[in-house]
């Protein structure tokens, strides 16, 4: 059993090499996650850098850090201290300087929850401390703003460049924000094209973890243009339990790839529903279909959000952080495993690059 007033750091380095980052696959001292250890008079402390303030495995990471440090005998107490980088997973010469990951969010059809979905990861990764924007590049149907509360704002511009809205922490950008509230976009192809172009080119991002971008559904021209304009770190497909959302969420997926755009993996919304007053499931459309067509397909299952009366309140009125917190009936749970997951799976797109 080693004295624990002789115990060195370089004893506790060599123990940290035998926890491993579930998701990575490689110890933490190898990927460079142990920024310091401090020890003395039985105690030690270890400061670990995760690789996004969303960690889902971060709880895991502690328990392991603590018994390996433990084994080394003598220890009375084990302090660990997270932070978080962001990696980015993007080329060193992106034309959004400054932007660590872009992820994409769509679907194959309409009326799934695609925007829902895209507004509340962008807010639960806030939450978890990542700077996040949010582009809506639904020019057609630009329903972010309503979402976000934000109808009545407008953005600045600074030096030629347009300054995004900041709300609920994020930083969001919409053509709903340019134009009136009952306005149509009536518009071709080039011009969607040039539309998407300039919301990435000219538009005052600054540095950002995440960037989500709300695409229209289907297949058409703005996720082709998105996908040849810039790099992607991938994209997230949002389907319902049916079988028509899901061929058609299948599709989507396909698309991606054949863009050469990684799926980070697909959301099952709508999945089921929990009555309030006698706590008993329905599943109104069917359920886990997304996780079967996911596994068919290859791609990773993120998760499932209820169908639940407090999402569609909270859209109507703007307040999505509200779905956060404790009294939303189980829907915050959902969508924070969710945004974990999410998070998780751009780490290791960010891992794969610096390979």
């Amino acid at each position: 059993m080693s004295n624990p007033s002789c115990l060195t750091k370089e004893q506790v380095f060599q123990a940290l090499k035998s926890v491993r980052d579930p998701e990575l696959g490689q110890d933490i001292v190898s990927l460079g996650f142990v920024k310091n250890v401090e020890t003395g008079d039985g105690r030690v402390c270890v400061e670990v850098e995760l690789t996004t303030p969303a960690c889902p495995m971060r709880e895991t990471i502690r328990h392991d850090i603590e018994t390996a440090v433990c084994d080394l005998g003598g220890v009375t107490e084990v302090d660990v201290e997270f932070s978080a980088r962001v990696r980015s997973s993007l080329p060193e010469k992106c034309q959004l300087p400054g932007v660590r990951n872009i992820v994409a969010v769509g679907a194959g059809k309409g009326g799934v929850g695609k925007s829902t979905l895209s507004v509340l990861l962008s807010i639960g990764l806030a939450r978890a401390g990542a700077r996040v924007g949010l582009l809506d590049a639904d020019v057609y149907g630009p329903s972010i703003p309503k979402m976000l509360g934000i109808e009545d704002a407008r953005p600045g511009y600074e030096n030629d460049k347009v300054l995004p809205v900041e709300v609920l922490g994020i930083k969001a950008m919409s053509m709903g924000l340019l134009i009136p509230p009952a306005q149509a976009v009536i518009w071709r192809g080039p011009m969607i094209h040039n539309a998407i172009r300039q919301f990435l080119e000219q538009v005052e991002w600054g540095e950002l973890d995440y960037l989500v971008v709300d695409l229209p559904p289907g297949t058409g021209d703005v996720p082709l243009t998105l996908a040849q304009s810039i790099p992607l770190t991938g994209a997230v497909v949002v389907c319902t339990p049916q079988a028509v959302a899901l061929a058609d969420a299948a599709r989507a997926a396909r698309m991606y790839e054949a863009l050469g755009v990684p799926v980070l993996g697909m959301i099952e919304n709508m999945s089921y529903f929990i009555a309030p007053d006698t706590g008993r499931e329905y599943d109104l459309f069917g359920k886990g279909g997304a996780e079967v067509a996911a596994r068919e397909l290859g791609v990773p299952f993120l998760g499932a959000i209820p169908i639940n009366v407090a999402i569609r309140v909270a859209g109507d009125e703007g307040t999505p952080d509200s779905l956060f917190r404790g009294d939303s009936q189980g829907v915050g749970d959902a969508l924070k495993q969710v945004v974990e997951a999410l998070a998780a799976r751009v780490s290791i797109r960010a891992a794969l690059k610096q390979a």
